[in-house]
């Protein structure tokens, strides 16, 4: 297994299915090619799993000189907690292809070509070892995002593009100023000049420049989750976004945030952390109530969903600040989850809206009459979003919530029992309107979805059972990494940092 550079496959093999694609004239067979490379990287992203020691830290590394007068290389690893993220990326992106075998029509080479270069941009940000490679494919994932909401998303798609790229582009270019300055830094104290992450999260920076570049850092990945007040650009991107490009977003985007937190901002900027810890929490129950409340209150569909994401990507931010093994385990957990089933979530929405051409609640109405198996899936995810025991929902919620109480102001756990209360209420009363009462004349002849529909939804609920049933499974996997970066913030004297 050493011998084959796996990452670079799991990493360029839809790059590959890319360019074949452009040549094809016919769809069966762009489909064909483009399940087959999405197909090939979640095989091969399971090989890794399966071959994985967990905590044995970076594995399967694969480096060589790329500007070696810089310090750049092309570097990739994975360990527990990267590896989690490549396989749902990977799952995900396989399904969607499935799913838009059916749903798209249009413009298909050139939707295919966009997918899966996406697919290369976001999988390059969690394996990249290399600061100016990690960069590069956080800035690739920009365009065909942009391109995949700016062609098949819906009448305001420009406006909500626009937005989505402003944000994000503002926020990376300060995390780019923060790189450069941690490249100086850290050749300045040491005289070694590199972008090598795992090296520049060993040195150790002053206080001030840990809180400057920590903001910077914060920025960017705050814009990612999104948190408040960073959220507005993310009702948009959901609602003009064409469904698999919804998938994509909630499904695996947001988590980059979480992801940067985790990776980059506890380990290098500890102190800086710290300081932060307070307002983070803060802002991470602000998201969490206000994001419930705001769904409550939504008449579309889509909007729900998306407001929703806020709130459940608040209980992230809320466990990997509070600074405890617990809460930390939790916010992977819960990424992995809210992958899952809010992604499902959007692929149920995009299902109803191809046939009613609605997302108006109020429009909507008795449709499980005529569709049993799609209203059977919808409740299932709608209790999956809530949290419901036995489902992957509940554990990280759980676990974070175990990691809020055991902060020293436990306020922030019992406010966030609250956001979970909220979303039973906003959750189960969509599914009653939009499900339940009278059946609408116009739906009255609609047909219940797909098998093809179906078997994409049922083999995301199956992954939901499997992690909420077996969770040690998946927590066996970055445990032993959490557990470093707790044990690296005590060891920098954040007094605040409890260890399992």
């Amino acid at each position: 297994m050493d011998s084959i550079p796996i990452l670079s496959l799991i990493l360029w093999l839809p790059l590959v299915a890319a360019v074949i694609v452009l040549f094809l004239p016919e769809r069966r067979a762009m489909f064909a090619v483009s399940l087959a490379g999405t197909l090939l990287s979640l095989v091969l992203s399971v090989v890794v799993w399966v071959s994985f020691e967990s905590g044995a830290g970076m594995q399967f590394r694969e480096t060589f000189d790329w500007l070696p007068a810089l310090g750049i290389q092309y570097a990739l690893g994975v360990d527990g907690i990267s590896l989690l993220m490549v396989l749902l990326n990977t799952f995900l992106f396989f399904l969607c292809i499935v799913y838009a075998w059916a749903s798209v029509h249009e413009r298909v080479k050139e939707y295919l070509f966009t997918m899966l270069i996406l697919e290369v941009g976001i999988t390059g940000v969690f394996l990249a070892l290399d600061f100016v490679l990690f960069y590069v494919f956080w800035e690739v994932m920009l365009i065909p995002m942009y391109v995949l909401i700016g062609v098949w998303g819906g009448e305001r798609r420009v406006y909500a593009t626009v937005k989505f790229v402003l944000y994000t582009l503002f926020g990376s270019l300060l995390m780019l100023v923060a790189i450069l300055a941690l490249y100086f830094v850290h050749g300045n104290t040491t005289g070694v000049y590199t972008f090598d992450i795992l090296e520049l999260t060993q040195g150790t920076y002053g206080e001030r420049f840990q809180l400057w570049a920590f903001l910077a850092f914060f920025l960017a990945f705050a814009i990612k989750v999104p948190m408040i007040p960073f959220h507005t650009w993310l009702p948009d991107a959901h609602v003009e976004a064409p469904t698999t490009g919804s998938v994509i977003l909630a499904g695996i985007l947001l988590k980059m945030g979480g992801y940067g937190f985790i990776r980059f901002s506890l380990p290098l900027f500890p102190d800086a952390s710290e300081l932060a810890q307070t307002a983070i929490l803060v802002l991470s129950v602000v998201a969490i109530l206000y994001g419930a409340l705001v769904a409550l209150m939504q008449t579309d569909l889509k909007k729900l969903i998306a407001y929703s994401s806020v709130s459940h990507m608040g209980f992230v931010t809320l466990g990997i600040f509070s600074f405890t093994q617990q809460g930390l385990d939790g916010a992977i957990m819960q990424m992995f989850s809210h992958g899952l089933v809010t992604g499902a979530l959007f692929l149920c929405v995009g299902q109803l809206y191809e046939r009613t051409h609605d997302r108006l609640i109020a429009n909507l109405g008795g449709l499980a009459h005529r569709w049993p198996v799609y209203a059977t899936l919808l409740l299932f995810f709608s209790l999956a979003s809530i949290g419901l025991p036995g489902l992957s929902g509940f554990v990280g919620e759980f676990m974070v919530l175990l990691g809020a109480f055991m902060t020293g102001t436990r306020i922030f756990g019992v406010l966030a029992v609250l956001g979970i209360i909220l979303s039973a209420a906003y959750m189960l009363w969509m599914y009653w309107r939009v499900m339940l009462g009278t059946l609408k004349e116009a739906h009255s002849r609609l047909e219940d979805i797909t098998r093809l529909e179906a078997a994409v939804l049922v083999a995301l609920a199956a992954v939901v059972v499997w992690a909420g049933v077996q969770p040690q499974i998946f927590v066996e996997l970055f445990t032993a990494d959490t557990s470093g970066i707790m044990q690296a913030l005590a060891e920098s004297g954040v007094s605040s940092a409890v260890i399992r």
